[in-house]
């Protein structure tokens, strides 16, 4: 074999294996990502237009009364001044069993007269106030509706720090997914003249867009 053919041989060889495993990382990697590359694009349009769509809120209202000794253990826990912790395990568990209330290490804010617990969460709100004297609860918990609900799992608000790892984990599979098509790309461009200035428009549209029309 001469020379340029062994070169030629060597050259088509590696151009065979970086294919291979570029193929490979780019199926991977969008089939680790599209279902919830949709819900991010789905999300992303009902984001940019949240002004037009009208949401109807529910608001569900529950009261009940701590038991005695359970209110005992709080003013306890008031009087030794460690409210910078979570509800105790029996409180959350009577809430729990008894007004279907989930709470989890949310640290209360407490005053002199009652204890005050914010549970923000995707898609809506609540919150929960205990009467420290007399042991009254108050609940409420508001509703927006799933698009609310899936556009907070969009922006990671109020979502726990389970979502928020999935969120950079998704992340970074785009990532690999975009930068193996654009070597994808690179090693096909001479067979599709089109491919660098489809690339180049993606690059130079939206900076157009964003000098000229955002102020």
């Amino acid at each position: 074999m001469t020379a340029p053919a062994k070169d030629a041989l060597q050259t088509q060889q590696r151009r065979a294996f970086w294919l291979h495993h570029l193929h490979q990382w780019h199926w991977i990697s969008s089939g680790l990502c599209l279902i919830a590359m949709i819900l991010f694009a789905a999300t992303g349009i009902t984001l940019n237009h949240s002004a037009q769509i009208e949401a109807h809120p529910v608001i569900l209202k529950k009261a009940g009364h701590l038991p005695r000794p359970l209110l005992d253990q709080m003013q306890q826990k008031h009087g030794a001044d460690s409210t910078d912790l979570p509800l105790p395990e029996p409180v959350r568990d009577w809430l729990k069993t008894e007004m279907s209330v989930e709470v989890s290490d949310q640290i209360p804010e407490w005053s002199q007269e009652e204890l005050y617990l914010a549970l923000p969460r995707p898609g809506g709100d609540a919150w929960l106030r205990l009467d420290l004297d007399s042991g009254d609860l108050e609940y409420e918990i508001t509703d927006r509706g799933w698009i609310a609900y899936f556009n907070d799992l969009h922006k990671g608000r109020n979502t726990g720090s389970v979502w928020n790892w999935f969120i950079d984990i998704f992340a970074a599979t785009c990532l690999i997914f975009c930068i193996t098509g654009l070597f994808l790309l690179k090693m096909h461009a001479s067979n599709r003249p089109t491919t660098w200035p489809l690339v180049a428009l993606g690059l130079v549209l939206p900076l157009l867009l964003a000098f000229v029309f955002i102020h």
